[in-house]
C-alpha cells in the first residue's frame, strides 16, 4: 500500500511540475534578459561588480561591453581572494562549497558553487525525473534501489568554505524520499581507489533491486562488465526491475550499443547536462534527441559561433538570436559568481520551442592540423553510423593527426579499443572515413585534393585506455577520455598500452 501512494504521489508532483514548467519553455528570451538584470544587480557591490562598472550596466549590450568573455584564468585572481577567506568578490558573502575540478593549464580548479546555485543544481536533476515520469506516465523505479556511480562525499574545508567534487557534494542533497533507498553506503562512497570501489558497489547491489542507475558511460560499463562476468547473465536478468538509467558527462550514443549487448532488455535512457558550473540541460523526452536548456535556473547564456570563438571581436549572441543546427562556444553568468565564463561546451540547438541542444564538442577539443576543424560531434556521429553498417562494440576511440608519417600523405589516426570487432577491419575504417567526409567539408576537400590520404585505425588491446587513465592519474570518478586532440600526446602515449 505504501509503494503504490508513494509511486502515484511522484506521478502527481511529476505533472504538477511539468504544468510549472511552461512559461520558462515559452518565454525563454525574456526571462534571460531579466534574470542578467537581477544577476548583475545582486552583485553590483561585490569587488568583480565594482571593478566591471554593475552599476551602470542596463542591458545586456551593456554587459557585453563591461565584461569580456574569460575562462578560469581570467577568474583566477578572484577565486584566489576566496580561497584566502575574502568575502563578497565575484557573489555577496562566500560561496558555500568549491567544487574542485582537474584542469590542465591552471591545475586543480575550484569553481565557487553558492547556496542558490546549489539549489539548482538539485532542481535540475528532480525536473529531469519527473519530465520522465511524466512522459512515462510511470514512477515504478522510486519503490526500488537506486545507485548513483559518484565520487567520494567526504568534504575538506577551506576558510569556511566545503570543498570537493561535484558528485560528492551532490552526495549531500539527495532528497530525503530517496535517501531510503539510495546505494551505496556512505563507506562505499568514501573509497578512494576507484577500482576497489566498483568491486565494492557490486557487493551491495547485486541482490538487490535496483530500479535506478545514474553514472557517466564509460563507469557504468565497466560496473556493468564486473556485475555480467561475475554472475554470467545480463544486467536486466540481475536487475529485472532496472527502468531507467541517468547519465551525463559525456555523449551516450559511442556507448550505445555496447550498454545494450550487457543490459540484455529494454531500459530507458535519459541523458543530462551537468558541470561544476551548472546544471544546463536535461533530455525532457527520452524517446527523442535534444537536452532541454534551463533558462531559469539562475544561469544566463551567451552563445558564440564556433568559427569565431577566441577571435577579439567575437559575436557574443542571446538565446533569442541563435540559428538551428550551427556550432556556438556557451558562455555563462551564473548566481554563483562566474562572469561571461566560457565553460568549454560547443552546443548545437535543435529546437527553439523549447530550446533543446545537442552537446556538440569542446572548444579545446578538435583536430584541425590541415585546417579541417573537425569537433566531437564529427567523430562521435560517424563513429555512430560506422557501427550502423558493420556491427561491432566500441570501448573508447580517440582520433590524432599523423603530420609527419615516415611515408605517404599525412593522416587522421584513430586509436579504437573494441570490445567486438567488425568482421572486416579495412571495411570499417573505409566507411569511417567515408562518413567523416559527409560531416565535414574541409576534410572531403583535404582527402580529394590529396592533401591527406584516408584515417587509418590503429587497433588497441582490451583494456588500454583504462590503463592508460591509471598511469596519468585520471582513473574513476568523473575523468573522461577525450575523443580527438590537434596533437599527438595522448596518441603516442597510449600506443604503449
Amino acid at each position: 500500500m505504501l509503494n503504490f501512494i508513494k509511486k502515484n504521489a511522484a506521478k502527481i508532483w511529476a505533472k504538477n511540475h511539468i504544468k510549472s514548467s511552461e512559461n520558462f519553455k515559452r518565454n525563454a528570451a525574456e526571462d534571460q534578459e531579466k534574470l542578467l538584470m537581477n544577476l548583475v544587480k545582486t552583485a553590483e557591490k561585490t569587488l568583480f561588480g565594482r571593478v566591471h562598472q554593475f552599476g551602470e550596466i542596463r542591458s545586456v549590450k551593456d554587459f557585453q561591453a563591461k565584461v569580456p568573455v574569460q575562462d578560469y584564468e581570467g577568474l583566477k585572481p578572484f577565486i584566489e581572494k576566496i580561497k584566502h577567506g575574502d568575502r563578497n568578490i565575484l557573489w555577496p558573502g562566500i560561496p558555500e562549497y568549491f567544487a574542485k575540478t582537474s584542469g590542465t593549464t591552471s591545475g586543480a580548479k575550484y569553481i565557487p558553487l553558492t547556496k542558490e546555485g546549489m539549489d539548482f543544481q538539485v532542481r535540475g536533476a528532480q525536473s529531469a525525473l519527473f519530465h520522465y515520469i511524466a512522459k512515462k506516465n510511470n514512477a515504478d523505479f522510486v519503490n526500488g534501489k537506486m545507485i548513483f556511480l559518484q565520487g567520494s562525499p567526504v568534504l575538506e574545508e577551506m576558510n569556511g568554505i566545503k570543498t570537493g567534487r561535484l558528485s560528492g557534494i551532490v552526495a549531500h542533497h539527495i532528497p530525503n524520499y530517496l535517501q531510503k533507498n539510495r546505494l551505496p553506503s556512505w563507506e562505499t562512497n568514501t573509497i578512494e581507489d576507484w577500482e576497489t570501489k566498483v568491486d565494492a558497489i557490486v557487493q551491495e547491489t547485486e541482490n538487490q533491486d535496483m530500479t535506478l542507475i545514474s553514472g557517466i558511460p564509460p563507469w557504468l560499463v565497466m560496473y556493468y562488465e564486473k556485475l555480467t562476468e561475475k554472475h554470467g547473465k545480463t544486467i536486466k536478468q540481475i536487475f529485472p526491475n532496472l527502468q531507467i538509467i541517468v547519465t551525463g558527462g559525456v555523449n551516450y550514443e559511442p556507448y550505445r550499443e555496447k550498454m545494450q549487448q550487457l543490459l540484455g532488455g529494454k531500459v530507458d535512457i535519459v541523458q543530462t547536462f551537468p558541470a561544476s558550473e551548472g546544471f544546463f540541460a536535461f533530455q525532457d523526452d527520452f524517446e527523442n534527441d535534444g537536452l532541454l536548456l534551463l533558462t531559469n535556473h539562475g544561469i544566463f547564456y551567451e552563445f558564440i559561433p564556433l568559427e569565431d570563438y577566441g577571435k577579439p571581436d567575437a559575436k557574443r549572441l542571446k538565446i533569442s538570436e541563435i540559428e538551428l543546427d550551427k556550432d556556438y562556444a556557451m558562455v555563462i553568468s551564473t548566481n554563483s559568481g562566474l562572469w561571461a565564463y566560457s565553460i568549454g561546451d560547443v552546443v548545437r540547438f535543435i529546437s527553439k520551442n523549447p530550446h533543446r541542444v545537442l552537446v556538440s564538442g569542446r572548444t579545446k577539443h578538435y583536430t584541425s592540423a590541415f585546417g579541417e576543424h573537425i569537433i566531437g560531434y564529427e567523430v562521435e556521429e560517424a563513429m555512430k553510423r560506422t557501427l550502423a553498417k558493420h556491427p561491432a562494440q566500441i570501448t573508447e576511440f580517440h582520433l590524432a593527426p599523423q603530420v609527419n608519417p615516415q611515408e605517404g600523405l599525412p593522416f587522421h589516426e584513430w586509436f579504437v579499443e573494441f570490445s567486438s570487432e567488425p568482421e572486416d577491419l579495412k571495411e570499417f575504417a573505409n566507411t569511417l572515413d567515408f562518413e567523416v567526409r559527409q560531416l565535414n567539408t574541409y576534410y572531403d576537400d583535404l582527402i580529394a585534393g590529396n592533401v591527406l590520404q584516408p584515417l587509418k585505425i590503429f587497433k588497441l588491446r582490451k583494456g588500454a585506455f583504462i590503463d592508460y587513465a591509471k598511469s596519468v592519474g585520471k582513473f574513476g570518478g568523473q575523468n573522461k577520455i577525450p575523443r580527438l586532440a590537434n596533437d599527438r600526446s595522448l596518441a603516442d602515449a597510449i600506443k604503449s598500452f
